[in-house]
């Protein structure tokens, strides 16, 4: 079979515009964009009807994620099948915290070894901050050097950090060329008001919601933002779910505070009713599903500019594993939803159908911004010669209705579960290789490819979104 691939009369799609063209593939890049001539070497794929894009790039997973005896259902193999099954040809992966006191490469050397066995789609891997001391801040350099261009802070949980510790790990990141993640909620008011629930009876999963309210969000990205004024350094928070957050990185933006966010499906199409069903075990993730409203306000915020990616957070703890550990106690129960499979068709078919998002800004924050925050643009995340041929032949006229049944996560439920959504990818290619096609998933284990990003620069901060969403 020809190394070679041109996919001829489809409707190509990027940040910068729609157009009818072709794309010629040769090996794992791409060759040519747009008029393609003959190519008589070439397999041919026709695209008629459909959209070609670049394969999505997914910034937010935990596909392997174990907390002691509590893990997620997937593992990176299982994860990748269902990813690229919804048009995800790139991974960046959050580790869960390593052995006590372990030093910064611990964790993502220990998960790049994994991968590399497991893994069908290409892949980098975020660090993890732990704790603060001189020894892990002078490890910051190579670990940038290294291609783990950013690395995750929590400001709740038992790895916290405390505010004195964020600024220096923002320092030394700055210095280094690394991007700092947040996780951001306000640890001393959560703590508060599980306690106070609890001591009141309060365990059912609805009282999840309320122990986290949305200022405990806003009020810990308002530190956050300051402390990224105070030293200058970009700072990218994670899972935004509410709209008083929203609110706390405009205002920072306009005062120029280097502030990036991200958002998920599950914030933008779910809210805090589904805690009062029968099953609303399913839904405790952090930050919890929010009041109604919030939704609306980010997908304003995606429109403008405001927030620049959409990821998942994906972290299938199973419904039985949700049943088994919460033991009538909100608390208990693991937190964390599947969603890696569904991010590109949730979005596309609520977002771009419905008229809340252009085309154009679909791809921006599925693909190319993430790729450009994350440091493998132009490699990933764009339709043009030299890039890796990472592509989906997008079906616009392909339905579904959303079960564990016609999904391939290896989890027995999923949060959108039931929704009938509307345009599906056709093909997905990785380097020019067709790994899923004809309802086949047709790739290899262990076929993704480390990617080494490159250090963070303040001029990838998303030059695309002050065109605005709708353009």
């Amino acid at each position: 079979m020809s190394t070679k691939k041109h996919i001829k009369n489809g409707t190509l799609v990027t940040p910068e515009g729609i157009f009818s063209g072709d794309v010629l593939t040769d090996g794992s890049t791409i060759a040519a964009v747009g008029e393609v001539g003959p190519e008589s070497t070439a397999e041919v794929i026709d695209a008629t009807g459909c959209y070609v894009l670049p394969g999505g790039v997914d910034v937010h997973t935990h596909l392997n994620l174990k907390l002691g005896d509590r893990q997620v259902s997937d593992g990176f193999y299982a994860g990748c099948v269902a990813a690229a099954w919804g048009g995800t040809t790139t991974i960046i992966d959050h580790p869960e915290a390593g052995p006590a006191g372990c030093n910064l490469h611990h964790q993502p050397e220990y998960y790049r070894g994994l991968l590399e066995k497991e893994s069908v789609i290409d892949y980098g891997i975020h660090g993890v901050f732990q704790h603060v001391d001189e020894a892990i801040l002078a490890e910051i350099p190579s670990l940038v050097q290294q291609g783990y261009s950013s690395a995750k802070v929590y400001m709740t949980y038992g790895n916290m950090l405390v505010p004195g510790e964020v600024q220096r790990v923002l320092e030394a990141m700055k210095n280094a060329g690394g991007l700092a993640a947040f996780h951001a909620e306000d640890d001393a008011e959560i703590s508060r008001l599980r306690a106070e629930f609890a001591e009141n009876g309060h365990l059912a999963p609805i009282y999840h919601a309320k122990s986290r309210p949305d200022y405990t969000e806003a009020d810990s990205i308002k530190i956050i933002a300051d402390l990224a004024a105070k030293t200058g350094a970009t700072v990218y928070i994670v899972h935004l779910s509410t709209g008083k957050g929203l609110d706390v990185i405009r205002e920072a933006k306009k005062s120029g505070v280097k502030i990036i966010a991200e958002t998920c499906p599950q914030y933008l199409l779910l809210d805090d009713s589904c805690y009062e069903k029968t099953d609303g075990l399913k839904y405790i993730m952090a930050p919890p599903l929010r009041e109604k409203g919030n939704g609306e306000a980010l997908w304003a915020g995606l429109a403008d500019g405001s927030i620049s990616v959409v990821a998942t957070d994906h972290c299938s703890f199973s419904y039985a594993d949700k049943k088994k550990f919460w033991q009538g106690d909100f608390r208990k129960a693991p937190g964390g939803s599947p969603s890696v499979e569904t991010r590109l068709p949730l979005l596309f078919s609520e977002g771009v159908l419905k008229g809340r998002l252009s085309l154009q800004r679909f791809v921006d924050l599925v693909s190319a911004n993430p790729a450009k925050i994350m440091g493998i643009y132009p490699q990933k995340g764009v339709l043009q010669p030299g890039a890796d041929a990472d592509l989906i032949i997008w079906d616009p006229a392909a339905e579904k209705i959303i079960s564990p049944e016609s999904l391939h996560q290896l989890c027995d439920y999923g949060p959108f579960d039931g929704m009938n959504v509307k345009g599906w990818p056709r093909k997905t290619m990785l380097r020019g290789t067709i790994i899923v096609e004809n309802d086949r998933f047709i790739g290899k284990k262990g076929s993704g490819q480390f990617l080494q990003r490159a250090p963070f620069k303040d001029e990838t901060l998303c030059s695309s979104d002050h065109h605005g969403g709708k353009r």
